[in-house]
């Protein structure tokens, strides 16, 4: 009883201080209503993040109208201010669509006027709201936002890039590198006393610890969040909290204290139109019923569940997400298309001044010997004016077709995150439902589910790997860089028995084609697995090192070894000897026994 009463007490506390922040998102509306309209625009542009989760309905009246005037008085870079934070507002309300289309205008508007920062900051946001429905393109974004910020040691705006890009590594269940994110973020945070921040990063480091069973750290952080919230009338901060200490309750298998907690914050989620928040909750709660083998509360909430669901996510929402991300990168190419333009452009005005400066110097010396110089350089220039013209016909023609390529390369990966990922993505949650259903003394044949979910698992791994290198005309050493260290790491969850180094030691800026890059990732990806499978090792090591003309690549374990005059080289390895021949590199085995395996090879360098 005492627990309810505690439990209402805060929901009442909490719609309390919701009414206050709406107070404060009318006084600003009723305070703007006689200010000329340049005065009424500054007030909507300093609507607060906070304000914003608290009361997004109104949010959103009051910035379409700062829109209207952002546009009416031709004011760029108020207008792109106003877009990003109405694309905060519908990422809290979940309309993805017109998330993702503020987004871009937004981004679009800072790079026309310069506004690297801003720019910087925008691409982070676009990236942390694909955290869920495509991961590679969240990670693209997420690093091109860190090198525009880390140019010029923007702190304030890197704080909830790092933030919210050690949430990705939450969310691929990569704790050390969530957990490295997060503090750095706290340590730019605590420098600048950003209160509402803070709640954001304490939080979030909660979930690292819980998810790595160090519950107590867990608590430590969470504490510390929910006083930092409650001191600054956050509801959002306040309902998401709910999220978190329940996850911890259910990662400690206490089902039935994570159904209450869950169940307080369902509440304040509904009143503040959290919908995301909303649909968590229904969904943990289904999941820890299942777990205390309740299974009609199980099946109860997961309707509930799915029903939120279903009405947020549909096929024409996906659909037009997807469209709209072509859009942007299409849109993006096309500007680079026209600065090289513009730059050969110029390049010929410079060239033609420079002629008739040397006709007018001419000119003063003697009337001959211009009319004669002036007819040399003139059939000269005409001959440079051809050269200049096919060149430019042939580089618009090799533009056209790189254009075709990438159109092809969009078609075919959309197509198979479309369907083929999708498809996959439903026999896996069939295979669920089916343990689901499946009776408990049936282990055989959970084992046989299980045995299948995983095979599908790792197949979706594998088309995500081919959709990465297919969307790239190129592909830069950072990008592949990262996606080895992110394989490494699932490594090293995988088998916490062995001990996995990667060390890096390319200085230089390499690029490699979808080609070399897909080839390269897949054998050093197969060289691991085989270590792991066949080699009994303890310590893999993975180097990756350079000279002046090639870039050279290396797996080396302390596994049994085989003789290499009795054993005969297997697919797997005659594989990864086709692979890196076709990519016209050297490849080379050594193994022993008892002294393990070193599987080298190198590629010529393209930088």
């Amino acid at each position: 009883m005492i627990k309810k009463s505690f439990q209402l007490l805060v929901l009442l506390i909490s719609t309390f201080i919701y009414c206050q922040e709406k107070t404060s998102i009318d006084s600003i509306e009723n305070s703007i209503v006689s200010l000329p309209k340049n005065f009424q625009l500054q007030k909507i542009k300093s609507i607060t993040h906070d304000q914003i989760t608290n009361n997004i309905s109104q949010s959103e009246e009051i910035l379409k109208k700062g829109e209207e005037i952002a546009i009416e008085l031709n004011d760029s870079l108020s207008l792109a201010e106003i877009y990003k934070k109405l694309a905060i507002v519908y990422s809290y309300s979940e309309n993805l669509e017109k998330k993702f289309d503020y987004s871009h205008k937004s981004i679009t508007i800072y790079e026309k006027l310069g506004e690297d920062q801003e720019a910087g900051a925008g691409y982070g946001g676009l990236g942390y709201s694909l955290k869920y429905t495509d991961r590679e393109r969240a990670i693209e974004y997420m690093l091109r936002a860190i090198k525009l910020l880390e140019k010029n040691n923007n702190l304030k705006a890197l704080d909830p890039i790092y933030d919210n890009y050690g949430t990705l590594f939450d969310i691929s269940n990569e704790i050390d590198s969530a957990i490295y994110y997060h503090n750095k973020s706290l340590h730019i945070k605590k420098q600048f006393s950003d209160s509402v921040g803070l709640g954001y990063t304490y939080a979030h480091l909660s979930t690292s610890y819980s998810l790595i069973n160090e519950f107590e750290k867990a608590r430590k952080y969470l504490d510390s969040s929910s006083v930092i919230r409650k001191n600054i009338n956050e509801i959002y901060g306040i309902a998401a909290n709910y999220a978190h200490l329940g996850d911890i309750y259910f990662n400690e298998n206490k089902f039935q204290q994570a159904i209450n907690t869950y169940k307080s914050g369902i509440n304040l989620a509904n009143n503040g139109n959290f919908k995301h928040l909303e649909r968590y909750f229904y969904e943990m709660i289904s999941k820890s019923y299942k777990e205390l083998y309740d299974f009609k509360n199980a099946y109860d909430y997961n309707l509930i569940f799915q029903q939120k669901k279903d009405s947020v996510i549909n096929e024409n929402t996906n659909k037009r997400l997807a469209e709209l991300k072509i859009e942007f990168e299409t849109e993006k190419k096309e500007k680079e298309i026209a600065q090289q333009k513009e730059e050969i452009l110029e390049k010929e005005i410079e060239i033609k001044n420079k002629n008739l400066f040397n006709i007018a110097l001419g000119a003063g010396v003697l009337l001959i010997s211009l009319l004669s110089f002036g007819i040399y350089k003139y059939q000269t220039n005409k001959r440079k004016q051809l050269r200049t013209q096919l060149a430019l016909k042939d580089e618009l023609a090799q533009s056209q077709t790189q254009n075709k390529l990438q159109e092809q390369r969009l078609r075919i990966s959309r197509d198979l995150h479309d369907n083929i990922g999708s498809q996959l993505t439903f026999i896996i949650s069939s295979i669920d439902n089916l343990k689901f259903l499946t009776k408990k003394s049936d282990e055989k044949l959970k084992d046989k589910l299980t045995s299948i979910n995983s095979f599908a698992n790792n197949t979706i791994s594998q088309l995500r790997d081919t959709i990465w290198a297919m969307n790239k005309n190129e592909i830069t050493f950072e990008d592949f860089y990262g996606r080895l260290l992110t394989f490494v790491e699932k490594a090293k969850l995988a088998k916490n028995d062995i001990e996995f180094n990667l060390s890096n030691w390319i200085a230089s800026s390499p690029t490699f084609s979808s080609v070399e890059g897909i080839n390269i990732f897949r054998v050093i990806q197969e060289s691991i697995n085989n270590t792991i499978k066949y080699a009994d090792a303890s310590k893999i090591d993975i180097q990756l090192s350079e000279n002046e003309k090639n870039i050279h690549f290396s797996v080396i374990d302390n596994g049994v070894g085989f003789d290499m005059k009795e054993v005969e080289m297997g697919n797997g390895l005659n594989n990864m000897q086709s692979r890196i021949s076709e990519i016209n590199g050297q490849f080379k085995i050594e193994s022993a026994p008892k002294k393990g395996t070193q599987i080298e090879f190198s590629i010529p360098k393209n930088t």
